[in-house]
């Protein structure tokens, strides 16, 4: 998982993407869902106070070993170890998905931001896999199966709401769509489905006839007074 990870994040696009979440989120910034640490230690050599948070320990092990000038730190969402009011900006990245409760989680974001500060969510809608296929009822079948998986798979289409819900104001939706057409593409399917139908997308991708677009959803909003 981490070494898709790692190269997911390499891609221009993604690299792309990630600067365009660090706009204006102010000098003392926390990501959660942090991961391996990349956001956290972009963030740190630009002059941030940043801090990472992520439930699981083996990925904060990796993050401390990888930037270990940044803090980071094993919590969860909803319960962040932070002050009231004691950042400037709050990321969230391909993180909310995982959440039964998202909007647990937006709510503590408003708690530890300061007056003005700045929230910013992203992520995919998993319902919203856009795969040509020569067998579309099976595509259709495993891209619902693998949202199913998640504890709240729809939750992009939400960001706004939810933003809106805990008392931020001038929020702005934003939908940035990821398009593969070559072999990249395939440990991202590989995610979705195996065997046959697997094979057949590397066949489409070796014949550069790949097609799979997923929107990525960007929200963001100021915490109000």
């Amino acid at each position: 998982m981490l070494t898709l990870l790692d190269a997911f994040d390499d891609l221009p696009w993604a690299r792309s993407l990630r600067e365009h979440t660090y706009q204006a989120l102010g000098d003392t910034v926390v990501d959660v869902g942090c991961g391996s640490g990349r956001a956290v230690g972009e963030l740190a050599a630009r002059g941030v106070t940043a801090i990472g948070i992520d439930l699981d320990p083996a990925m904060i092990e990796v993050a401390v070993e990888r930037w270990p000038a940044a803090e980071f730190h094993v919590a969860d969402a909803t319960a962040l170890p932070l002050d009231d009011g004691s950042v400037t900006g709050y990321r969230a990245d391909k993180v909310l998905h995982t959440l039964a409760e998202p909007d647990r989680a937006v709510a503590e974001a408003r708690r530890v931001l300061a007056r003005n500060g700045r929230a910013v969510l992203a992520g995919q809608d998993w319902d919203t896999f856009v795969i040509d296929s020569d067998d579309p009822e099976l595509t259709r079948r495993l891209v619902h199966a693998r949202a199913d998986g998640m504890a709240s798979p729809r939750v992009a289409r939400r960001y706004r709401n939810l933003l809106l819900d805990n008392g931020f104001v001038d929020v702005t939706v934003e939908v940035h769509t990821i398009v593969w057409t070559d072999l990249t593409g395939i440990p991202v399917l590989a995610t979705l489905g195996e065997g046959a139908w697997l094979e057949a997308q590397a066949a489409r991708a070796r014949d550069d006839r790949l097609f799979v677009a997923v929107p990525i959803i960007l929200a963001a909003g100021t915490r109000a007074a």
